[in-house]
């Protein structure tokens, strides 16, 4: 244990850290390694692998996932917004590559090759650019002669031309959510709001029309007609699954699930664990949020408020798309549980956004300092 008294940066660390943040965090990398023995030894099996392929490579990355967490943890706000910075120019640049040289895998060129490893850069992309927004709206707010806003919309732009043209529309919508959330944090005007509304709803439709695995994806959700046998599959091992589940190991309709081990986890936790073990995961996910959003409501600084909201809105909103299709609440989409699924881009991408929200949400000594400020101001006591 760490005494209080020691002075250092691995004591000073431990003691200004949130916790209960870290406690979340680690709880849920560690779910996702047992659902991990329960999801991906069918799908292996499947794939002619060794059984526990996907076991070994999902616990492989955990250890420079944590690493990243941890270290990106360290840093002050300041080297957050410079690390971001670069790791979304970087993201960007890989995404046009992607374009031309990527994979081509189910009609979508989202993943390049690195050094014999397969990453998906737009992974990447979405904790920095919710920093580097959060900056550009923070220096708006600051000084309201400096364009931020402009920016940030269109860096939203040139982020949305991108995904759209891989295509994905989920991680599109996705970000919509939380840069629209993050700008309504910011002041953003009514007009803007109808306006952007209105452009949403115009680029949704042309997208179900000019899309055609949009198309097929909206009708089999509106009709349930078509090739359905996914999301069906998944709806029938949570009914199997019951309030207290089969018992681990014992699920039977996971083995038939193509994407049991990312994209329909959480239906393997139904069938094997039971739905009182699910409403536990999401009250972890939901907590997770709340306490997010405490940090950003009691934030003085307006660059760490738009950050760590829009942080722990991603991971909210990520977790609600995954949980929705999974639950035939929205149509399917090939989206992982965050710190759940397996995914090598995906657990290190989630924990750069992990060590984003630990790093904003330190005790710091000047954020105490105007803390005390604040409480004897609204307390009526002399400054010192």
């Amino acid at each position: 244990m760490v005494s209080r008294a020691e002075r250092g940066p691995v004591a000073d660390w431990f003691w200004t850290i949130d916790r209960l943040f870290l406690i979340l965090f680690v709880l849920l990398m560690g779910i996702g390694l047992m659902l991990s023995f329960a999801a991906s030894p069918a799908v292996a099996e499947r794939l002619n692998l060794d059984s526990f392929h996907f076991v070994k490579r999902h616990a492989m990355f955990i250890v420079p996932s944590l690493a990243v967490m941890i270290g990106l943890s360290f840093l002050s706000p300041r080297q957050i917004r410079r690390t971001a910075l670069v790791l979304l120019i970087v993201s960007l640049g890989l995404m046009v590559l992607a374009l031309f040289f990527g994979a081509e895998i189910k009609g979508a060129r989202r993943w390049i090759n690195i050094f014999g490893n397969s990453i998906q850069p737009s992974e990447f992309m979405k904790p920095a650019f919710v920093v580097v927004c959060a900056w550009l709206f923070a220096e708006h707010a600051r000084q309201p002669d400096i364009p931020g806003n402009l920016f940030a919309m269109m860096l939203f732009g040139i982020v949305a031309v991108l995904l759209i043209a891989q295509p994905d529309l989920g991680q599109t919508i996705l970000t919509s959510v939380v840069w629209g959330g993050m700008f309504f944090m910011a002041g953003m005007p009514w007009l803007w709001i109808t306006v952007l509304g209105a452009l949403g709803a115009v680029g949704f439709t042309a997208a179900y029309y000019s899309l055609p695995h949009v198309t097929a994806r909206v009708d089999r959700f509106l009709t349930g007609e078509g090739d359905t046998f996914q999301v069906d599959t998944a709806r029938e091992a949570i009914i199997r699954g019951d309030w207290l589940g089969q018992g681990p190991g014992e699920g039977i309709v996971k083995r038939i699930i193509p994407d049991s081990h990312t994209d329909f986890i959480f239906s393997v936790a139904a069938e094997e664990f039971g739905i009182l073990f699910c409403m536990a995961l999401v009250a972890l996910f939901a907590v997770l949020v709340v306490r997010g959003l405490s940090h950003a409501y009691s934030e003085r600084d307006d660059f760490n408020r738009f950050a760590v909201a829009g942080l722990v809105l991603q991971i909210g909103a990520q977790s609600m798309i995954n949980i929705g299709v999974n639950l035939e609440l929205l149509p399917a989409k090939g989206m992982t549980l965050p710190l759940i699924s397996s995914g090598g881009s995906s657990m290190i991408a989630i924990c750069v956004t992990a060590g984003f929200i630990l790093a904003l949400t330190r005790r710091r000594p000047e954020k105490r300092a105007q803390e005390r400020i604040l409480f004897r101001g609204s307390h009526g006591v002399p400054a010192e």
